[in-house]
Parts: C-alpha cells; structure tokens; sequence
C-alpha cells in the first residue's frame, strides 16, 4: 500500500521555522522525483519545490528560495522541507509528491500557519 505522511506542521509567528517531513512507504521512494506543493486558503495548488532521485538537484519557486530548503534521505524514504523566516503568505496546506513516469502518489498534506 502507497503511503506519503506529511508532518511538522502547526503554528509559528512570522519570522519563525519549521521542518516539514514526508515519509514514503509501499515504492521504491529511490526511483521517484518528489515534490512539495501547497494551497493557500482559498487558492488553488502552488509548486514550491522539487527534488530529484539522488537528492543532487533541487528547484525552489521564486518567493522562497533562501528560504527554503528541500532534503531527502533515501534510506529513510522520507523528503524534508526546512522553512526558515516564515512569512504571512507562507500559511498554507503542504503536500508532498513522488512522481515517475505515469505513477503519482500524494500525501493528505500538513498545515502550516504563520501568524502573530
């Protein structure tokens, strides 16, 4: 059974961090190109980041980048997202992705907060 768990979410001021964790199971989470995406409230679905198989190359949507830090451990099956200085427009539901080929798995996301 295909599992993708997101956790780490929750409330944080602005300015403030936190790391969100995927823990893949059920597929050879080696072989996959993984993806966090999220949704604001009341919008629609925004790519934030990517990472590929060995973890060598990495993506970040403009607004985030030094902001933001995708990670993976292969060996754990689980992507990580580091989210540093935290922004009111950063609040948003977190999903992470894997993807190969015509197989596209999804998590059931992870709220994240950011507010005074």
């Amino acid at each position: 059974q295909v599992q993708l768990v997101e956790s780490g979410g929750g409330l944080v001021q602005p300015g403030g961090s936190l790391r969100l964790s995927c823990a893949a199971s059920g597929f050879t989470f080696s072989n996959y190109y993984m993806t966090w995406v999220r949704q604001a409230p009341g919008k629609g679905l925004e790519w934030v980041s990517d990472i590929n198989n060995g973890g060598g190359s990495t993506y970040y949507l403009d607004s985030v980048k030094g902001r933001f830090t995708i990670s993976r451990d292969n060996a754990k099956t689980t992507i990580y997202l580091q989210m540093n200085s935290l922004k009111d427009e950063d609040t948003a539901v977190y999903y992470c992705n894997g993807k190969k080929g015509s197989y596209d798995y999804w998590g059931q996301g992870t709220q994240v907060t950011v507010s005074s």
